[in-house]
């Protein structure tokens, strides 16, 4: 995408970080190179906006949703290895998170002597019982 005019950033460049921008985790001195192309494109600034409707439209649908703690930091982790050329595990993200969540939260249940739901030792392993029959 360009509008063909010369700028001093590549327009692949400022998409690849579009998202930085957006969500204020570019450096300053970077921020103002950014505004500076998206003043003087007119589609990155129409990509720009367009994805910003996005972010506010998940916002306000899914905003309310418990995120388990540690995702930022698996998602920026898959990031950095995706850049590096890294094979990246098929295992979603999200889906590893959950299950990381769901471990310690059993894991803290348990030592507090009861079973995911509450219930006492020997209760939830009746309910395994009956389960795997």
């Amino acid at each position: 995408m360009s509008c063909g005019e010369p700028h001093e950033k590549d327009c692949s460049e400022v998409l690849d970080h579009l998202y930085e921008y957006l969500d204020r985790e570019m450096p300053e001195g970077e921020c103002a190179d950014f505004q500076v192309h998206l003043d003087e494109c007119s589609p990155c600034l129409e990509k720009y906006g367009l994805e910003q409707a996005v972010k506010k439209l998940v916002k306000r649908c899914c905003g309310h949703d418990d995120v388990p703690s540690d995702l930022r930091s698996k998602v920026m982790g898959r990031i950095d290895l995706i850049r590096a050329g890294e094979t990246v595990p098929e295992v979603s993200v999200l889906e590893q998170a959950k299950k990381e969540q769901a471990q310690r939260e059993q894991a803290a249940a348990s030592e507090e002597g009861t079973g995911p739901a509450g219930a006492t030792g020997s209760h939830d392993a009746r309910s395994r019982t009956a389960r795997a029959e």
